[in-house]
Protein backbone atom coordinates (compact mmCIF):
# COMPACT_ATOMS: atom_id res chain seq x y z
CA UNK A 1 0.00 0.00 0.00
CA UNK A 2 1.26 3.14 -0.95
CA UNK A 3 -0.44 6.55 0.48
CA UNK A 4 -0.54 8.86 3.07
CA UNK A 5 -2.96 8.26 6.10
CA UNK A 6 -3.99 10.73 8.68
CA UNK A 7 -3.90 9.26 12.46
CA UNK A 8 -5.91 10.76 15.02
CA UNK A 9 -3.13 10.13 18.00
CA UNK A 10 -4.31 9.06 21.35
CA UNK A 11 -2.70 10.37 24.33
CA UNK A 12 0.36 8.23 26.10
CA UNK A 13 1.06 7.00 22.43
CA UNK A 14 5.18 7.92 20.89
CA UNK A 15 4.75 8.78 17.35
CA UNK A 16 6.56 5.43 16.77
CA UNK A 17 4.55 3.59 18.93
CA UNK A 18 1.31 4.07 15.87
CA UNK A 19 4.29 3.64 13.22
CA UNK A 20 4.78 -0.02 14.69
CA UNK A 21 0.84 -0.62 15.02
CA UNK A 22 0.22 0.83 11.44
CA UNK A 23 2.83 -1.62 10.27
CA UNK A 24 1.15 -4.54 11.93
CA UNK A 25 -2.00 -3.40 10.26
CA UNK A 26 -1.06 -3.03 6.82
CA UNK A 27 1.36 -5.95 7.11
CA UNK A 28 4.01 -3.78 5.81
CA UNK A 29 7.49 -2.57 6.99
CA UNK A 30 7.70 0.81 4.92
CA UNK A 31 5.95 3.56 7.21
CA UNK A 32 6.94 6.45 8.58
CA UNK A 33 5.62 9.95 10.03
CA UNK A 34 5.78 13.35 8.86
CA UNK A 35 6.11 14.85 12.55
CA UNK A 36 6.69 13.65 15.79
CA UNK A 37 3.98 14.48 18.50
CA UNK A 38 5.21 14.19 22.26
CA UNK A 39 2.98 11.29 24.15
CA UNK A 40 0.96 13.61 25.93
CA UNK A 41 -0.42 14.83 22.73
CA UNK A 42 -3.22 13.81 20.52
CA UNK A 43 -4.51 14.39 17.49
CA UNK A 44 -2.94 14.94 13.98
CA UNK A 45 -0.13 12.80 13.29
CA UNK A 46 0.42 12.12 9.05
CA UNK A 47 1.58 8.30 8.18
CA UNK A 48 2.98 7.47 4.69
CA UNK A 49 3.29 4.22 3.24
CA UNK A 50 5.05 2.15 0.86
CA UNK A 51 6.82 4.27 -1.69
CA UNK A 52 5.44 7.23 -0.85
CA UNK A 53 7.67 7.45 2.49
CA UNK A 54 9.72 9.27 -0.21
CA UNK A 55 7.35 12.75 0.51
CA UNK A 56 8.40 13.30 4.09
CA UNK A 57 11.81 15.30 2.69
CA UNK A 58 9.12 17.86 1.51
CA UNK A 59 7.06 18.70 4.72
CA UNK A 60 10.46 19.00 7.50
CA UNK A 61 9.20 22.54 7.57
CA UNK A 62 5.43 22.02 7.65
CA UNK A 63 3.42 24.15 9.72
CA UNK A 64 1.82 22.85 12.96
CA UNK A 65 -1.52 24.14 14.29
CA UNK A 66 -2.56 23.28 18.13
CA UNK A 67 -5.35 23.83 20.54
CA UNK A 68 -4.43 23.03 24.60
CA UNK A 69 -4.32 24.02 28.22
CA UNK A 70 -1.30 25.73 30.27
CA UNK A 71 -1.85 25.07 33.56
CA UNK A 72 -0.51 27.85 36.46
CA UNK A 73 0.73 27.12 39.81
CA UNK A 74 4.01 24.85 38.93
CA UNK A 75 6.36 23.73 36.98
CA UNK A 76 7.72 20.55 35.67
CA UNK A 77 10.73 18.74 34.96
CA UNK A 78 9.14 17.95 31.36
CA UNK A 79 7.57 21.17 31.15
CA UNK A 80 4.00 18.76 30.96
CA UNK A 81 2.14 17.03 32.47
CA UNK A 82 4.26 13.72 32.51
CA UNK A 83 6.59 15.45 34.71
CA UNK A 84 7.85 15.84 37.96
CA UNK A 85 6.32 19.02 39.60
CA UNK A 86 9.67 21.85 40.73
CA UNK A 87 9.62 23.61 43.81
CA UNK A 88 9.62 27.60 42.15
CA UNK A 89 12.34 29.60 42.14
CA UNK A 90 13.18 31.94 44.96
CA UNK A 91 13.68 35.45 43.83
CA UNK A 92 12.04 38.48 43.11
CA UNK A 93 10.25 37.16 40.07
CA UNK A 94 8.38 35.04 42.23
CA UNK A 95 7.28 37.25 44.74
CA UNK A 96 4.46 39.15 42.33
CA UNK A 97 1.51 37.94 41.02
CA UNK A 98 0.97 35.66 43.80
CA UNK A 99 -2.63 34.33 45.03
CA UNK A 100 -5.05 31.64 45.76
CA UNK A 101 -3.64 28.13 46.96
CA UNK A 102 -3.50 25.36 43.26
CA UNK A 103 -4.30 22.15 43.95
CA UNK A 104 -1.33 19.80 42.79
CA UNK A 105 1.19 23.06 43.48
CA UNK A 106 4.30 21.61 45.87
CA UNK A 107 4.32 25.63 46.97
CA UNK A 108 0.48 25.41 47.56
CA UNK A 109 0.14 28.96 45.50
CA UNK A 110 -0.93 30.33 42.10
CA UNK A 111 -1.19 33.67 40.19
CA UNK A 112 -4.67 34.87 39.99
CA UNK A 113 -5.20 34.85 36.40
CA UNK A 114 -7.28 36.73 34.24
CA UNK A 115 -8.04 37.11 30.70
CA UNK A 116 -6.34 40.31 29.78
CA UNK A 117 -3.37 39.78 31.61
CA UNK A 118 -2.96 36.58 30.02
CA UNK A 119 -3.70 37.82 26.16
CA UNK A 120 -0.86 40.36 26.75
CA UNK A 121 1.09 37.81 28.25
CA UNK A 122 0.50 36.08 24.92
CA UNK A 123 1.12 38.84 22.28
CA UNK A 124 4.99 38.55 23.51
CA UNK A 125 5.57 35.39 21.94
CA UNK A 126 4.15 36.20 18.65
CA UNK A 127 6.58 36.22 15.30
CA UNK A 128 9.84 35.40 15.43
CA UNK A 129 11.46 34.48 18.69
CA UNK A 130 14.54 32.23 20.12
CA UNK A 131 13.17 29.03 21.86
CA UNK A 132 15.31 27.10 23.83
CA UNK A 133 14.02 23.44 23.24
CA UNK A 134 13.05 21.32 27.07
CA UNK A 135 15.95 19.31 28.69
CA UNK A 136 13.33 16.36 27.71
CA UNK A 137 13.28 16.36 24.01
CA UNK A 138 14.46 14.66 21.25
CA UNK A 139 17.22 17.94 20.86
CA UNK A 140 20.62 15.96 20.29
CA UNK A 141 23.93 16.96 22.53
CA UNK A 142 26.94 15.65 21.19
CA UNK A 143 24.99 12.82 19.19
CA UNK A 144 23.27 11.88 22.16
CA UNK A 145 19.50 12.43 22.60
CA UNK A 146 18.67 15.38 25.14
CA UNK A 147 15.95 13.65 27.24
CA UNK A 148 18.69 10.93 27.33
CA UNK A 149 20.64 12.45 29.64
CA UNK A 150 17.86 14.24 31.33
CA UNK A 151 16.26 10.78 32.62
CA UNK A 152 20.02 10.22 34.15
CA UNK A 153 20.05 13.81 35.63
CA UNK A 154 22.79 14.64 33.86
CA UNK A 155 23.07 18.53 33.05
CA UNK A 156 21.27 19.62 29.54
CA UNK A 157 22.27 22.67 28.17
CA UNK A 158 20.92 23.33 24.70
CA UNK A 159 20.94 26.50 22.58
CA UNK A 160 18.19 28.67 21.98
CA UNK A 161 16.78 28.46 18.27
CA UNK A 162 14.82 30.80 16.29
CA UNK A 163 11.27 29.27 15.56
CA UNK A 164 7.94 31.75 14.34
CA UNK A 165 4.48 32.17 16.14
CA UNK A 166 2.12 32.72 13.85
CA UNK A 167 -0.49 32.48 16.05
CA UNK A 168 -0.99 32.32 19.97
CA UNK A 169 -4.76 33.14 21.39
CA UNK A 170 -5.91 32.51 24.63
CA UNK A 171 -9.44 31.47 24.38
CA UNK A 172 -10.36 31.38 27.90
CA UNK A 173 -9.20 30.99 31.56
CA UNK A 174 -10.83 28.51 34.18
CA UNK A 175 -9.25 28.97 37.63
CA UNK A 176 -5.24 27.87 37.46
CA UNK A 177 -5.87 26.63 32.99
CA UNK A 178 -5.56 28.81 30.84
CA UNK A 179 -6.95 27.43 27.32
CA UNK A 180 -4.97 28.11 24.00
CA UNK A 181 -5.08 28.25 19.93
CA UNK A 182 -1.16 27.84 18.67
CA UNK A 183 -0.40 28.42 14.86
CA UNK A 184 3.51 28.01 14.82
CA UNK A 185 6.55 26.70 12.78
CA UNK A 186 7.97 23.67 12.77
CA UNK A 187 10.45 23.07 15.20
CA UNK A 188 8.34 25.47 18.20
CA UNK A 189 7.54 23.48 21.57
CA UNK A 190 4.42 24.44 22.98
CA UNK A 191 5.83 23.34 26.30
CA UNK A 192 8.64 25.70 26.31
CA UNK A 193 6.42 28.52 25.79
CA UNK A 194 3.98 26.99 28.70
CA UNK A 195 7.60 26.91 30.87
CA UNK A 196 8.53 30.42 29.77
CA UNK A 197 4.58 32.17 30.77
CA UNK A 198 4.94 30.37 34.05
CA UNK A 199 8.33 32.29 34.44
CA UNK A 200 7.10 35.73 33.86
CA UNK A 201 4.47 34.68 35.95
CA UNK A 202 6.02 34.04 38.97
CA UNK A 203 5.05 30.08 40.48
CA UNK A 204 5.24 28.59 37.20
CA UNK A 205 3.23 27.08 34.94
CA UNK A 206 3.20 23.58 32.65
CA UNK A 207 1.70 21.97 29.62
CA UNK A 208 -1.64 20.17 30.28
CA UNK A 209 -3.12 19.01 27.16
CA UNK A 210 -2.14 19.29 23.61
CA UNK A 211 -3.81 18.26 20.48
CA UNK A 212 -2.60 19.16 16.83
CA UNK A 213 -5.63 20.25 14.88
CA UNK A 214 -3.50 20.31 11.43
CA UNK A 215 0.03 19.92 9.86
CA UNK A 216 0.52 21.20 6.39
CA UNK A 217 -2.50 20.50 4.48
CA UNK A 218 -3.72 17.91 6.89
CA UNK A 219 -6.41 18.55 9.23
CA UNK A 220 -8.56 16.48 11.91
CA UNK A 221 -11.51 15.99 9.66
CA UNK A 222 -9.16 13.76 7.97
CA UNK A 223 -7.93 11.94 10.86
CA UNK A 224 -8.81 8.32 11.73
CA UNK A 225 -8.43 6.58 15.00
CA UNK A 226 -5.77 2.84 14.55
CA UNK A 227 -9.23 0.89 15.77
CA UNK A 228 -11.20 2.31 12.78
CA UNK A 229 -8.64 1.45 10.52
CA UNK A 230 -7.72 -1.84 12.24
CA UNK A 231 -11.21 -2.71 12.13
CA UNK A 232 -12.07 -2.05 8.71
CA UNK A 233 -8.52 -4.02 7.62
CA UNK A 234 -9.72 -7.02 9.33
CA UNK A 235 -13.32 -7.15 7.61
CA UNK A 236 -11.18 -6.68 4.44
CA UNK A 237 -9.57 -9.62 5.06
CA UNK A 238 -12.59 -11.93 6.26
CA UNK A 239 -14.26 -10.54 2.96
CA UNK A 240 -11.39 -11.69 0.67
CA UNK A 241 -10.95 -15.01 2.40
CA UNK A 242 -15.34 -15.48 1.58
CA UNK A 243 -14.64 -14.03 -2.06
CA UNK A 244 -11.31 -16.88 -2.44
CA UNK A 245 -13.91 -19.42 -0.95
CA UNK A 246 -17.03 -18.26 -3.60
CA UNK A 247 -14.18 -18.47 -6.32
CA UNK A 248 -13.09 -22.13 -5.33
CA UNK A 249 -16.76 -23.06 -5.16
CA UNK A 250 -17.57 -21.59 -8.72
CA UNK A 251 -14.08 -23.41 -10.44
CA UNK A 252 -14.94 -26.22 -8.87
CA UNK A 253 -18.27 -25.89 -9.74
CA UNK A 254 -16.92 -25.19 -13.56
CA UNK A 255 -14.87 -28.26 -13.84
CA UNK A 256 -17.34 -31.00 -12.67
CA UNK A 257 -19.85 -29.69 -15.26
CA UNK A 258 -17.21 -29.89 -17.83
CA UNK A 259 -16.71 -33.24 -16.01
CA UNK A 260 -20.30 -34.20 -17.05
CA UNK A 261 -20.51 -33.32 -20.28
CA UNK A 262 -18.07 -34.88 -21.55
CA UNK A 263 -19.44 -38.02 -20.27
CA UNK A 264 -22.73 -37.82 -21.49
CA UNK A 265 -23.22 -39.40 -24.55
CA UNK A 266 -25.13 -38.35 -27.83
CA UNK A 267 -28.64 -40.35 -28.49
CA UNK A 268 -29.03 -41.76 -32.12
CA UNK A 269 -32.85 -41.83 -33.42
CA UNK A 270 -32.30 -44.85 -35.04
CA UNK A 271 -31.56 -46.40 -31.38
CA UNK A 272 -34.71 -48.48 -30.28
CA UNK A 273 -35.22 -48.34 -26.73
CA UNK A 274 -37.44 -47.45 -24.04
CA UNK A 275 -36.09 -44.41 -21.88
CA UNK A 276 -36.85 -44.31 -17.92
CA UNK A 277 -40.05 -42.63 -16.96
CA UNK A 278 -39.90 -38.39 -16.97
CA UNK A 279 -36.52 -38.76 -19.36
CA UNK A 280 -36.05 -37.97 -23.20
CA UNK A 281 -33.92 -38.01 -25.41
CA UNK A 282 -32.15 -34.89 -25.36
CA UNK A 283 -29.64 -34.24 -23.12
CA UNK A 284 -30.32 -32.55 -19.11
CA UNK A 285 -28.77 -29.36 -18.35
CA UNK A 286 -26.07 -29.85 -15.71
CA UNK A 287 -27.13 -29.83 -12.15
CA UNK A 288 -26.43 -26.41 -10.40
CA UNK A 289 -25.67 -26.53 -6.46
CA UNK A 290 -27.81 -24.90 -4.18
CA UNK A 291 -26.18 -21.21 -4.04
CA UNK A 292 -26.76 -18.73 -0.41
CA UNK A 293 -29.83 -15.93 -1.88
CA UNK A 294 -27.45 -12.72 -3.26
CA UNK A 295 -27.92 -10.45 -0.57
CA UNK A 296 -26.91 -12.67 1.81
CA UNK A 297 -23.35 -13.12 -0.05
CA UNK A 298 -20.33 -10.45 0.67
CA UNK A 299 -19.74 -7.79 -1.62
CA UNK A 300 -16.78 -8.12 -3.47
CA UNK A 301 -13.81 -5.52 -3.31
CA UNK A 302 -16.65 -3.26 -1.15
CA UNK A 303 -14.14 -4.01 2.23
CA UNK A 304 -10.79 -2.78 -0.13
CA UNK A 305 -12.86 0.30 -1.19
CA UNK A 306 -13.57 1.58 2.19
CA UNK A 307 -10.35 0.85 3.26
CA UNK A 308 -8.55 2.78 0.16
CA UNK A 309 -11.36 5.80 1.57
CA UNK A 310 -9.06 6.16 4.30
CA UNK A 311 -5.86 7.24 2.40
CA UNK A 312 -5.54 10.94 1.39
CA UNK A 313 -6.41 11.33 -2.03
CA UNK A 314 -2.89 11.39 -4.29
CA UNK A 315 -3.98 14.62 -6.08
CA UNK A 316 -4.48 16.27 -2.70
CA UNK A 317 -0.66 16.03 -1.45
CA UNK A 318 1.74 19.31 -1.42
CA UNK A 319 -1.21 21.54 -2.71
CA UNK A 320 1.51 23.99 -3.55
CA UNK A 321 3.20 21.88 -6.78
CA UNK A 322 0.67 21.75 -9.87
CA UNK A 323 -0.26 18.67 -11.24
CA UNK A 324 0.26 17.02 -14.78
CA UNK A 325 -0.96 13.86 -15.99
CA UNK A 326 1.35 11.60 -18.34
CA UNK A 327 0.38 9.87 -20.84
CA UNK A 328 2.01 6.38 -21.55
CA UNK A 329 4.70 7.34 -23.24
CA UNK A 330 5.78 10.23 -21.15
CA UNK A 331 5.05 7.96 -18.18
CA UNK A 332 7.57 5.77 -18.75
CA UNK A 333 10.13 7.94 -19.79
CA UNK A 334 10.04 9.53 -16.40
CA UNK A 335 9.97 5.93 -14.56
CA UNK A 336 13.29 5.75 -16.37
CA UNK A 337 14.74 8.55 -14.67
CA UNK A 338 14.73 10.98 -18.15
CA UNK A 339 13.88 14.23 -18.19
CA UNK A 340 10.28 15.26 -20.27
CA UNK A 341 9.16 18.50 -21.66
CA UNK A 342 6.23 20.49 -20.03
CA UNK A 343 5.19 23.46 -21.82
CA UNK A 344 2.31 24.33 -20.03
CA UNK A 345 4.20 24.37 -16.70
CA UNK A 346 6.99 26.28 -17.49
CA UNK A 347 6.85 28.32 -14.71
CA UNK A 348 6.32 25.90 -12.24
CA UNK A 349 9.91 24.97 -10.35
CA UNK A 350 8.32 21.82 -9.14
CA UNK A 351 5.16 19.39 -10.49
CA UNK A 352 3.69 16.03 -9.78
CA UNK A 353 3.26 13.88 -12.03
CA UNK A 354 0.48 11.59 -12.28
CA UNK A 355 -0.11 8.47 -14.95
CA UNK A 356 -4.26 8.26 -14.85
CA UNK A 357 -6.05 10.07 -11.91
CA UNK A 358 -4.34 8.23 -8.80
CA UNK A 359 -1.36 6.58 -9.34
CA UNK A 360 1.88 9.64 -8.61
CA UNK A 361 4.91 8.65 -10.77
CA UNK A 362 6.90 11.44 -9.60
CA UNK A 363 7.84 14.82 -8.14
CA UNK A 364 10.13 16.68 -11.40
CA UNK A 365 12.23 19.50 -10.87
CA UNK A 366 12.32 22.05 -13.87
CA UNK A 367 15.99 22.23 -14.96
CA UNK A 368 15.85 24.71 -17.57
CA UNK A 369 12.97 26.42 -19.66
CA UNK A 370 10.34 23.68 -19.96
CA UNK A 371 12.37 20.95 -19.43
CA UNK A 372 11.49 18.87 -16.16
CA UNK A 373 13.77 16.08 -14.66
CA UNK A 374 12.31 13.75 -12.37
CA UNK A 375 13.82 14.18 -8.86
CA UNK A 376 11.93 11.61 -6.86
CA UNK A 377 10.38 8.58 -8.96
CA UNK A 378 8.07 6.47 -6.99
CA UNK A 379 9.08 2.76 -8.54
CA UNK A 380 5.19 1.37 -7.20
CA UNK A 381 3.87 4.45 -8.83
Amino acid sequence: MNGVIIIDKPAGWTSHDVVNRMRRILGQRSVGHLGTLDPLATGVLPLVTGSLTRLAQFYTTSEKTYEGVIRFGFATNTYDADGDPLEPAVGPACSDHVGTAAVGSPSGRSPDLDLDTLQQLAAKFHGLIEQTPPPFSAKKIHGVPAYKLARKQQEVILKPVQVEIKEFAILSVDGDRAHFRARVSSGTYMRSIAHEMGQLLGPGAHLESLRRTAVAEFDLTQAHTLEEIEGIKNNERIENSNNEQIEDIEKKEQTENKEQAAQVKPCHSDRSFAFPQGKGSAVEEPAVLDRAPEDQEPAINAGATRFEAFFIHPRQLLPQFPSVTADDATAARIRSGRPVNLPELSRARQVKVFHGQRVLIAIATRVAGTLFHPKLVFPNG
